[in-house]
């Protein structure tokens, strides 16, 4: 589910080309981060076709900490037409995860129904 990406440039062209771009920034040396990722990919796994799903490890691609302020791992961002809407970061409850990326993706889509009317 997660595309393994490993230059800002790619990370800035992938937000700015999909409506909705989850990033999961990781460190290679982060449990937490291997720990919660199968979670996350489990719990997030309907939205797929809505959303694209990158991983970046922040050792590999060190710019992501100045771009993104990426001071810790793991972290969570959600874009929404390239612009940030979301970030969790450390201890990150899956469900809360879940409800939030939701309740956006449900509001974007609404919000667009709305506008064709």
């Amino acid at each position: 589910m997660f595309k393994k990406i490993e230059s800002i440039e790619e990370i800035r062209k992938i937000i700015a080309s999909n409506e909705f771009t989850f990033v999961y920034f990781t460190q290679p040396n982060c449990s937490v981060c291997h720990g919660l990722k199968p979670q996350v990919e489990s719990k997030l796994k309907e939205f797929e076709h809505e959303m694209t799903f990158i991983e970046v490890d922040a050792v590999e691609v060190p710019q992501v900490s100045g771009e993104f302020a990426v001071m810790t791992a793991p972290v969570i961002l959600l874009f929404v037409e390239g612009k940030e809407y979301m970030r969790k970061a450390r201890f990150i409850p899956v469900q809360e995860l879940y409800h939030d990326v939701k309740k956006i993706i449900e509001g974007m889509t609404s919000a667009r129904s709305i506008e064709r009317v």
